[in-house]
Formats: C-alpha cells, structure tokens, sequence
C-alpha cells in the first residue's frame, strides 16, 4: 500500500529523470513524501515475500528458494536506487532541476554492482508467482497480478505510468488478502503485549533518527 501511495503522488509529473527533478523543486514536500513512501514500501516489503516464500515452500521448495531470493535481492536493488534519488533530490534543491538534471544526465549509465540485479528485480516477481500458482498459494487471478509487479519500471527517478498503477494494484490485490489471512491465523496478543511493543518500537525509531541526524 506505501507502494501505491509513492506511485500515484508522482502521477501528475513527467515519467523520466528531468521532470521529476522539476516536480522535486516545485512540490518539494509530495515528491518527498512519494519518494520516501515507495522507499519504505520497498523495505517493508521483505517480511511478506518471505512469508509467501515459506508457505511456497511447503509444496515446492525449489521455486521458493529462487523465487524469495530474487524478489529480496531485487528489493536491495530498488533500495539502492532509492538512495540515488534522494541524493539527485539534495542537487535539485541546491543547484536547481537543470543543474541536477545535467549531472543525473552525464553519469546515468555509470556502472554499480546493483547493475547485475536489474534481471532480479522483474525476474523474482515472475518465479513467485508460479511458484505460487502451483503450490496453491495464490490462485490463477492473484497469480497473474504477482506477476504483473515485474512491469513496475525500475532505475532512477523514474515516474508513474498506467503501468505502474496497473503493477502496484496486482502487487495489493496478491499480497492484501494474504496478509489478512497470516494475522487472523497467528496468535492474537494481548493488548499490553501490543502496547509495550509499539512503545518499543516508536523509541528506537526515534533513538535511530537522532543518531542518523548526529552522523
């Protein structure tokens, strides 16, 4: 769902790099919100392939393994780019859109070690999903829309299309109704169980930021 939000905030804007620097200086606070919202999505996006994986692995455990694998190896990948965007974004904000838009320009190609999972960003979408269909975890619909998250565009700066759309709506549409089914299936916590691990949580977010912010 952060996914989606981080896709249709950009939806207004030009797909490739020179307009979304543009959009950046005009509407600093939406694109940093679509940008970090389709960061974060990205990030929390492992715990539920890895539970598809196992429940894949349960019937075929080779199509698990690679299919895990690939999806995860491809979320470091859009990680990393995630990291160039906010960087390209500093440059907008300090030099202007034109000045971010020359130097994103000049070494677009350059080459990184992220390069080689480019293939794992689309490819692990595609294994899940078959490994799904045929371990009986998803049906054919629900399936079929895994597989279409290998159309979300990947690299840098890049902006939404009806395609994209169309990727994070199958995404939803798989992964939603799973995550409803794991939560109601596991053991329910007490409320002082939730209480004391969303007070966990929130002070070592905090505590977290505060040293990032020290760095």
């Amino acid at each position: 769902m952060l996914l989606g939000i981080g896709v249709l905030l950009r939806l207004p804007f030009p797909f490739f790099f020179p307009g979304q620097l543009a959009a950046r200086v005009e509407h600093p606070g939406l694109m940093a919100v679509s940008y970090g919202a389709l960061a974060a999505g990205t990030v929390l996006l492992w715990p539920g392939l890895v539970v598809l994986a196992v429940r894949i692995g349960r019937r075929s455990p080779g199509m698990a393994l690679w299919g895990g694998v690939l999806a995860v190896l491809g979320l470091f990948a859009r990680t990393f780019h995630a990291g160039v965007d906010h960087l390209a974004f500093q440059l907008a904000d300090r030099q202007g859109a034109e000045a971010a838009a020359r130097f994103v320009g000049d070494t677009y190609g350059a080459f990184h070690v992220f390069s080689a999972l480019n293939v794992a960003i689309m490819g692990g979408w595609l294994v899940l999903a078959a490994g799904a269909w045929r371990a009986r975890v998803l049906g054919p619909v629900r399936a079929s829309a895994l597989a279409a998250t290998a159309a979300l565009p990947l690299g840098v700066l890049k902006g939404t299309t009806p395609l994209s759309v169309a990727a994070v709506a199958g995404l939803c549409l798989a992964l939603v109704p799973l995550g409803v089914t794991v939560l109601r299936e596991g053991p329910a916590p007490g409320r002082p169980t939730v209480l004391r691990w969303s007070l966990t949580v929130v002070a070592v977010l905090a505590l977290m930021s505060l040293i990032g912010r020290a760095g």
